[in-house]
C-alpha cells in the first residue's frame, strides 16, 4: 500500500538505482550541478514543484509569472510533479541535496512525514530572521502546520468542508432554503423529507477527510498524544464516542433509505448533485464556483453537521502548504522565502481566492475590490470564510499529525463501506483503528521511535 510506503519514505536511501537517477536527471533540468550563486547579472533560479493541473495549474502559472515580471533578482520555475504522492516519490530521489527543488508543496496529511524527512528547514527560520509579521495570517490556518509553536511550512491552497443543498428541492419539500439544517438529527429529518423516487436526500463522499472533519467538529481526537502534537502517536482514538456517532448517523440514513453512496470519485458526487440525485452533501470549499455555475437549480451553503450530543467546534484545515527544502544554497532559500512573502500579500490571495476558490491566507485579501465582487456574485464563499474563522482552536481542529495517515484513511473509508453493507458502527470502526494501530506500531518501529 502506497500509505505505508509513504510513512516509511524518510528512512529510504535517496539513490535508488539508474531509474532514479533518470528521474533526478528530469526534475533538476536547468539546475547546475554545483551549489552556487547565480552569476552577477543573472536572476537565481528558484525550482517549485506542485501537483496543481488544469485550472489550479494556470492559476499558479500566472502569479510566478507576476512574481518574476516584479523583481529583477529571482526567478521562479513552477513545475508540474504528477499527484502530491507522485511528486513524494520524486522528492524521495533528491531531498537533502543541491538538486532538490526550493520549494515543494505537500498535502496537509504529509506534514508529519516532511518534518521527520530531514529534507527542510522550517520557515519558521526565516520569520524569525526577517522578523516577518505572521500575525497578519489567518490561525486557523496555520495552526495545522505548526507544532510546538514553530511553523514549518507555509500554507499555501487551503480548504475545509463545505455542505452544499439544493434550494429548490428544499422549497418543494417544505423547507426553509435560508435555514439548513445544523445538527445531525436535523439533517435525518431534513433527508428524510427530500428522498422521492429519484433523489435521495443527503451524502458525503467515500473520503476519509470528511469523516475527520464531522469527528473533529465534536471535540474529537483521531489519535493520541494529542493528536500527535505533543508526543509520538502510538493508537487511533477515532473509534471512540465522538467517532461512533459519525457511522450512526451514517448507518440511520442508509438503513431508512434517505442516504446516497456515490462512490469515492468528487466528479460523480458532484454530477449527482447537479443532476437531482442528492439534495443535500459534502463537498471542499474550493469547489463551490463550479458547483453554482452548472447546477440548473439555486445552491445553497452551510456549515458542516455536528452531533447534537456536542458543541460545534468548527474543521480542520485542508489543502497542501509550500515547504523549503535545505541542501539548496543559501541564495536559493533566500528567492524561496522572498516568493512565500509574496504569495501572502494580500493582492496575490485575492487573486489566488477569486481565481481556484480556496481561502486567502491573508484575511486582508477579503477587503479587495476583486474579492468584494467575487463574493456579490458567490455569497457561498462568505459562508465558508465565516465557518474556518468561527473555528475554536484545539487539538482537535488543528487536525492529527500521524505517518500513515493515508494508510488510515484507506481504512476508514473500508470501514464504511463496511457499514453500508450492513456492519455495526462500533465494530466497524474498531476494526479500523486495530489496522490504523498496526501501522502505527510499524512506522515507529522502522524509524526507532
Amino acid at each position: 500500500m502506497f500509505g505505508l510506503m509513504f510513512a516509511l519514505l524518510f528512512i529510504i536511501s535517496a539513490c535508488n538505482g539508474e531509474e532514479a537517477a533518470d528521474e533526478q536527471n528530469e526534475s533538476s533540468e536547468g539546475k547546475t550541478e554545483e551549489n552556487t550563486a547565480a552569476p552577477a547579472g543573472e536572476k537565481t533560479k528558484i525550482e517549485f514543484w506542485h501537483a496543481m493541473s488544469g485550472p489550479n495549474q494556470q492559476a499558479i502559472d500566472n502569479i510566478v509569472a507576476d512574481y518574476n515580471a516584479s523583481q529583477d533578482k529571482y526567478e521562479v520555475e513552477a513545475l508540474f510533479q504528477g499527484s502530491y504522492e507522485e511528486s513524494l516519490t520524486k522528492l524521495r530521489s533528491v531531498g537533502g541535496t543541491a538538486d532538490a527543488p526550493a520549494i515543494m508543496q505537500v498535502f496537509e496529511v504529509g506534514t508529519k512525514y516532511m518534518i521527520d524527512s530531514g529534507y527542510i528547514e522550517p520557515v519558521q527560520t526565516f520569520i524569525d530572521k526577517d522578523n516577518y509579521d505572521i500575525g497578519q495570517l489567518e490561525e486557523n490556518i496555520l495552526n495545522y502546520y505548526s507544532v510546538d509553536d514553530q511553523l514549518y511550512s507555509m500554507p499555501f491552497n487551503s480548504s475545509t468542508p463545505v455542505m452544499l443543498y439544493n434550494k429548490d428541492a428544499f422549497k418543494a419539500a417544505g423547507l426553509d432554503p435560508e435555514n439548513p439544517p445544523e445538527t445531525f438529527a436535523e439533517v435525518k429529518a431534513a433527508a428524510e423529507k427530500l428522498t422521492n423516487g429519484d433523489m435521495k436526500g443527503f451524502s458525503i463522499l467515500l473520503y476519509g477527510w470528511f469523516f475527520e472533519e464531522m469527528l473533529a467538529t465534536q471535540g474529537g481526537l483521531y489519535v493520541d498524544a494529542d493528536n500527535g502534537r505533543t508526543g509520538q502517536v502510538t493508537e487511533a482514538l477515532f473509534n471512540g464516542e465522538e467517532g461512533r456517532r459519525v457511522f450512526e448517523f451514517l448507518k440511520e440514513m442508509n438503513d431508512a433509505g434517505t442516504l446516497g453512496n456515490f462512490g469515492s470519485v468528487w466528479d460523480d458526487i458532484r454530477t449527482a448533485f447537479v443532476s437531482g440525485q442528492v439534495a443535500m452533501y459534502l463537498d471542499s470549499s474550493a469547489g463551490i464556483s463550479g458547483l453554482v455555475e452548472s447546477a440548473p437549480f439555486e445552491v445553497g451553503a452551510a456549515y458542516i453537521p455536528y452531533s447534537e450530543k456536542a458543541e460545534r467546534n468548527g474543521v480542520i484545515i485542508g489543502g497542501a502548504s509550500l515547504w523549503m527544502m535545505n541542501g539548496i544554497s543559501e541564495e536559493e532559500q533566500a528567492g524561496a522565502w522572498d516568493f512565500m512573502k509574496y504569495l501572502q500579500t494580500a493582492p496575490v490571495q485575492a487573486k489566488w481566492h477569486v481565481t481556484t476558490g480556496y481561502f486567502a491566507i491573508n484575511p486582508a485579501a477579503y477587503d479587495e475590490a476583486i474579492v468584494k465582487e467575487r463574493w456579490e456574485q458567490y455569497p457561498h464563499f462568505q459562508v465558508t470564510v465565516d465557518q474556518l474563522q468561527d473555528t475554536k482552536p484545539s487539538t482537535a481542529t488543528q487536525g492529527a499529525l500521524i505517518s500513515v495517515f493515508p494508510e488510515s484513511r484507506e481504512h476508514i473509508v473500508t470501514a464504511i463501506e463496511e457499514l453500508y453493507q450492513g456492519g455495526d458502527p462500533q465494530a466497524v470502526l474498531d476494526k479500523a483503528a486495530e489496522s490504523t494501530n498496526r501501522a502505527i506500531e510499524i512506522a515507529n518501529k522502522t524509524s526507532g521511535k
